[in-house]
């Protein structure tokens, strides 16, 4: 049976993630304990190499299937990231999974290699598969937050999640080809799939080829206008928004897998791999997936051909074969296997003698550990892809090799071949070149091998997988990956701004001044930005704010103001200046509304306890944080509704695991502004990390600076990563503030 679908409405429940990371597989692998207890290790491969980095910087979360069917799993955390499994049954894994991802899209994606299936039921299940990741997405996600989407198993979720939650930043990135359209064409979904992808703001690619691939057939589907890299897409009411449609070559954790490379145990598991191959003169190496479009029964031909032929023996080269097991339930691979070992079978058979094997072939995958022991054992790697959106192992091949021997034979049709073209590239279809190609690498000299391998480890070395995801992410958010501390571009607008006659220094408190918390009442700044903002607080020509969403009343209670400070309540609505606290009064309609309100919202709060309402000058917020999830999400979905049809006319804020109503719309930007003028400042610093705060970042203006605390699409000019680094900030601009008077630096 299928697991349970979760209502198209349940949003905002759970809204803890700023960054979110959806992919097909969890980037953890379960395991029953001795005990039956649940045990999870993290599991090798591309795209989590490429991902765990970013999501350790971001404290982000990450969404996808767990590898066990017909189970469900709470969220938990592992290694610093936070995981929430999506089920998947045993007929959804067969008919999502094995069949519409990988055999109609990756055969159809790798251009025919081998024939596509297209069949309706498999197409259902994929369309409910990717529904159950956008909604799990959509209930993760903070208002405004980044989600990352992942690979072709997933690509309607864009566009799931555009509709459902429009305030998300979405960006999706195809670790596979895409190709031309005549090929696509062929998909009788083509159109679905191709709309689903247009929700992401940004789609990445990793060759110049697929981005224009996709493009072209954005145009010949939609008829959509495209200029370069841009597509114009027009929503239901005729807006258009920008898509951004191109390359972002992936790569992988270069000085990592150096590191491990120069262990000397490593170094001495390479040279017993050696002399357990017979120590022949030349390893050649292939490490693939068993997979018809890596191109091994091509170069198992070539090199069976160069025995064949006597221009090589099994005393001068060893070709190592690993081929990790892959969809083994899926026929096509299934005869791939049979076939590939009857091939080595054979050649072992016609050319291997008692001390020399010809091949060793391995059908299963190895540590990582292991696996650089056979890049440095290697004096060959073969990659003959037929057809591949990057191939990692090349660049691990490379980053391994420290000592700057080693040849790359790399197909052209590997997105890898963009970047490393000091490998010997080949046509791995032109058996006759690959052999050539072949013999060259175990020929050529030692020179020749250093210049090339230098010149390919610096290419790696300088496009890691750190400047792909910082690359992507400043494409999709403007701010790439936020490192803790005040960068530089912050430091100098700093000094500028500290010259400003009087200045106004205005600051979110909750996710700001206060890490959040499960329990509003229990927010309370860090100690060293309390500090920081009574120093600031405590000179004549600086005036501090506090601007929240909170309630004037709950705001004084958990920022305990310093002396002077100003305040602003209730997005606006409440403000205390110095002549005390000053409420807009609302009018008889306003207060008649606000009576329906509370009837409603005090109905849907009493279907759980842990959910509560509190009570604002100009409307009221429905808490839900602490509410189980399921529960949480029918709670915001019955307010949503039921506002919406009683009160149309009200103004709905969503935020992390809350939902707030108001009889009066205003905004942090209006309070920015009275507070300005109330101050009589001449510059603003202004800091916030909600979506709210963007009201305010749209009011700055010449030498104002704008900080977003966090991930996100901003308006702001700068960001930092958390209030630990807003603490720092104000400490920064607090002794600025002091040298402009005159007063010593502090600063090291």
């Amino acid at each position: 049976m299928n697991a349970p679908e979760p209502s198209r409405d349940d949003l905002y429940v759970d809204a803890a993630y700023d960054m979110i990371v959806v992919s097909n597989r969890l980037p953890v692998d379960y395991q029953a304990g001795p005990d039956g207890e649940t045990q999870w290790k993290s599991s090798p491969g591309g795209l989590v190499t490429a991902l765990e980095p970013v999501m350790r910087t971001a404290d982000g979360a990450w969404i996808g299937w767990a590898g066990v069917a017909d189970r469900e799993f709470e969220p938990f955390e592992h290694d610093g990231i936070s995981i929430i499994p999506v089920p998947l049954s045993e007929s959804e894994l067969e008919e999502y999974y094995e069949g519409f991802s990988n055999d109609t899209l990756w055969p159809l994606y790798h251009d025919v290699i081998a024939p596509p299936s297209y069949h309706r039921e498999w197409w259902d299940a994929y369309v409910r598969v990717n529904r159950r990741f956008a909604e799990a997405a959509a209930r993760a996600a903070s208002p405004g937050a980044v989600v990352w989407v992942q690979d072709y198993q997933l690509q309607l979720v864009p566009r799931m999640l555009r509709e459902s939650r429009p305030d998300l930043v979405i960006g999706f990135f195809n670790h596979i080809p895409f190709p031309a359209y005549g090929i696509y064409s062929q998909l009788p979904w083509r159109r679905q799939v191709v709309h689903g992808l247009l929700g992401a703001d940004v789609i990445g690619f990793q060759r110049a080829a697929d981005a224009g691939n996709f493009t072209r057939a954005v145009r010949r589907l939609f008829g959509f206008a495209t200029r370069g890299s841009v597509i114009d897409v027009p929503d239901d009411s005729g807006e258009v928004r920008h898509v951004v449609a191109r390359q972002f070559p992936i790569s992988i954790d270069s000085a990592g897998f150096e590191e491990i490379a120069r262990r000397p145990e490593v170094q001495a598991r390479a040279r017993e791999i050696r002399a357990s191959l017979g120590d022949p003169e030349t390893i050649m190496l292939g490490v693939d997936r068993l997979d018809y479009t890596k191109g091994i029964r091509h170069r198992l031909k070539a090199f069976g051909e160069l025995l064949r032929d006597g221009r090589l023996s099994v005393q001068q080269a060893t070709l190592v074969q690993v081929a990790s097991p892959s969809r083994e339930r899926v026929e096509t691979y299934r005869q791939l296997r049979d076939e590939i070992e009857l091939m080595v079978g054979r050649l072992n058979g016609d050319y291997s003698t008692l001390g020399h094997q010809a091949i060793a072939y391995l059908h299963h995958g190895y540590p990582r550990e292991e696996m650089v022991a056979l890049y440095l054992a290697a004096d060959v790697m073969l990659v003959t892809a037929l057809r591949d959106g990057m191939n990692l192992v090349a660049k691990e091949y490379v980053a391994c090799r420290f000592d700057e021997d080693g040849v790359l034979l790399l197909s052209e049709f590997t997105g890898a071949s963009d970047e490393l073209r000091q490998a010997v590239l080949v046509n791995p279809h032109d058996i006759e070149g690959v052999k050539d190609a072949m013999v060259e690498a175990v020929s050529m000299p030692k020179r020749e091998r250093t210049r090339r391998m230098r010149a390919l480890r610096r290419r790696v070395r300088d496009n890691d997988v750190a400047n792909w995801s910082a690359s992507f992410l400043k494409t999709l958010t403007g701010a790439g990956i936020i490192a803790p501390g005040v960068p530089e571009p912050l430091e100098a607008a700093v000094r500028r701004v500290a010259g400003a006659e009087r200045l106004l220094v205005a600051l979110d408190f909750d996710g700001t001044l206060a890490p959040l918390v499960d329990r509003p009442e229990d927010a309370r700044a860090t100690g060293r930005a309390r500090a920081a903002v009574e120093r600031l607080a405590a000179a004549d020509d600086t005036r501090v704010a506090i601007v929240s969403g909170r309630a004037l009343e709950s705001l004084r209670e958990v920022a305990d103001p310093p002396h002077g400070a100003l305040l602003s309540g209730s997005h606006g609505v409440e403000l205390q200046l110095d002549g005390g606290a000053v409420t807009m009064e609302l009018r008889d309609g306003e207060l008649a509304d606000l009576e329906e309100l509370t009837r409603i919202l005090d109905e849907i709060a009493a279907g759980d306890a842990a959910a509560w309402v509190e009570w604002k000058p100009a409307g009221l917020a429905l808490h839900t944080r602490k509410v189980p999830a399921a529960t949480a999400s029918e709670l915001q979905r019955a307010a949503r509704e039921r506002v919406a049809a009683e009160l149309p006319d009200l103004t709905m804020r969503a935020g992390k695991g809350v939902i707030e109503f108001s009889v009066r719309p205003s905004d942090k930007g209006e309070a920015l502004m009275r507070l300005r003028q109330h101050a009589g400042a001449s510059a603003v610093v202004y800091v916030g990390d909600d979506v709210t705060d963007e009201d305010a970042f749209a009011t700055l203006e010449g030498d104002d600076v704008g900080v977003k605390v966090g991930q996100g699409r901003s308006l702001a000019t700068h960001r930092v990563r958390s209030p630990e680094d807003v603490a720092l900030l104000l400490e920064r601009l607090a002794d600025e503030r002091d040298i402009s008077r005159g007063a010593p630096s502090r600063w090291p």
